[in-house]
């Protein structure tokens, strides 16, 4: 440790979770400061939220030492984790908007007058007390109003407010940045560095490079549950940080194990976005996808690839750019617009928005389709029969019968449904958000090779996945985006590597 620091506030040597015979945490340490702010960094599914419910209390860990100035504490719960002086705000704001902002900040701890302070509650001292919190971060607003009626970012600072009234050592931000907006984010910050310099020790928690570096003085890397290391963050730049986070030193020159197939770089654009954007989703960003070609959209989790995929689908409206399909200007007002245009979607979280699972294999796959042509025409049930086994049989989903719920299937399966309900659309565009995730490597690669196929028969596809080899793999040509903006593209072709790069350097 280096001689100008002091002691940790709080220190966690050798933690370990399990989940039967299962291990999520391996060894994992993690030093606080006071008056430091602390980026725990590492891909999704690296440990950061078990580490953190182990932390507040709201897992126990299997193994390991916690010490709070100096003593051993194993917290409970969140409320025992709160009155040891750890307190945490999570990415959604986890209070009630129907009360008013002085009641959020002390729900659950009244102060009271009479009978030895167990009477009625002191009103008057409750809001007292909660102008001084929030005065203590800089926000002056009234807090008799209902929290609902302040935006998102004010209703975060509530939140940071409310666990600073627990006389807290130690503040933990898991992603607090992912609502707002740049201008928000700054005054955030400004907060952060204020509590900062009052001794607090913070964990800051989020995908945004350019953030952690902003705000963060010490950085800890975890990777696949287990410790990678602790570094001061002027010593750790953002290409051997994401070295960290991947386990592997990149390499420039690295071979690229498959070449896409040649694609055609012929003139005009299916589609066509230019200056793109939602104000606190994505950056102003230009797009261009022709007919034929497989579009990779890259960047580490937190980018902005989903929300580039939910405004090109309707799902999200735009409120800057202008979309073109076919060079003539289209605005979206839902994804039935989208789908009248020739676009499908297969979104990200499959079971949640992809899927239905109580449904048969064949009432899932004609789904889409039955959308597209309104409630004036209906599919009729053979219809639905001869679709649904033609994309069956087409792309290889393994079910004991198109009646079958497609709850019962495997995921890998549930994802080739998807993809048939889209297909049976006919669209000319195809938005493919993470199709492979949590898939066995056999159907990944059937997906994989059906992406190439449709793009050959000349579909345009948008093509978005974590794993960057799978993108590197199919794609023509690859949009790099990073921190919700586009930082640039690349051609068929590239690295794996070269898309780090791109990233680190931006």
């Amino acid at each position: 440790m280096e001689a100008d620091t002091p002691e940790p506030v709080l220190e966690l040597a050798g933690i370990r979770k399990s989940f039967g015979d299962i291990p999520v945490l391996r060894d994992v340490r993690l030093r606080l400061y006071p008056g430091e702010i602390h980026a725990l960094m590492g891909q999704n599914g690296a440990g950061k939220s078990t580490l953190i419910k182990v932390l507040t209390g709201v897992l126990a860990s299997s193994g390991g030492e916690m010490r709070l100035s100096g003593r051993a504490i194993r917290p409970g719960s969140p409320l025992e984790a709160q009155q040891l002086g750890i307190s945490t705000v999570y990415q959604e704001v986890n209070l009630c908007p129907n009360l008013s902002v002085a009641e959020n900040i002390f729900a659950g701890r009244y102060p009271r007058k009479g009978l030895a302070q167990g009477g009625r509650i002191d009103w008057a001292m409750v809001h007292q007390r909660a102008r001084e919190l929030l005065s203590r971060i800089g926000l002056d607003i009234d807090v008799t109003r209902l929290l609902s009626s302040y935006p998102v970012a004010v209703q975060q600072l509530v939140a940071i407010a409310r666990a600073l009234g627990v006389s807290a050592k130690v503040l933990i931000l898991d992603e607090p940045t992912s609502s707002l907006d740049d201008e928000e984010v700054g005054k955030l910050f400004e907060v952060l560095r204020r509590l900062r310099a009052e001794g607090l020790a913070i964990v800051f928690v989020s995908h945004f490079l350019n953030q952690v570096y902003a705000v963060s003085d010490r950085i800890t890397v975890l990777r696949n549950g287990q410790w990678v290391g602790e570094w001061r963050a002027s010593e750790l730049g953002p290409q051997a940080l994401i070295t960290a986070m991947l386990g592997r030193e990149l390499a420039a020159q690295a071979a690229r194990p498959e070449a896409p197939p040649v694609f055609d770089d012929a003139p005009g654009a299916l589609l066509q976005a230019e200056g793109l954007a939602q104000a606190g989703q994505l950056q102003p960003l230009d797009l261009r996808v022709r007919a034929g070609e497989i579009v990779g959209i890259a960047g580490l989790l937190g980018a902005g690839r989903t929300e580039l995929a939910r405004l090109l689908f309707g799902m999200e409206l735009s409120d800057r750019g202008v979309l073109r399909i076919d060079g003539q200007a289209v605005r979206f007002s839902d994804p039935v617009d989208a789908i009248a245009h020739g676009i499908a979607m297969c979104p990200e979280e499959r079971k949640s928005d992809g899927i239905v699972a109580d449904l048969s294999v064949r009432e899932n796959i004609a789904l889409a389709l039955q959308a597209r042509m309104g409630l004036k025409r209906f599919l009729s049930h053979a219809e639905q029969v001869a679709m649904a086994e033609r994309f069956v049989a087409a792309l290889g989903i393994k079910t004991a019968s198109i009646e079958t719920p497609i709850g019962l299937l495997s995921g890998g399966n549930q994802q080739k449904a998807v993809i048939a309900r889209w297909l049976a659309t006919e669209p000319r565009l195809l938005i493919l958000d993470e199709p492979t995730r949590g898939i066995d490597v056999a159907a990944k690669q059937e997906i994989m090779e059906q992406i190439l196929r449709l793009a050959q028969a000349g579909m345009a596809v948008v093509f978005i996945s974590s794993e960057m080899s799978e993108v590197v793999r199919v794609a023509h040509r690859i949009v790099v985006l990073r921190d919700r903006r586009k930082v640039g593209e690349l051609p068929g072709g590239s690295t794996e590597d070269a898309v780090y790069d791109m990233i680190a350097a931006a």
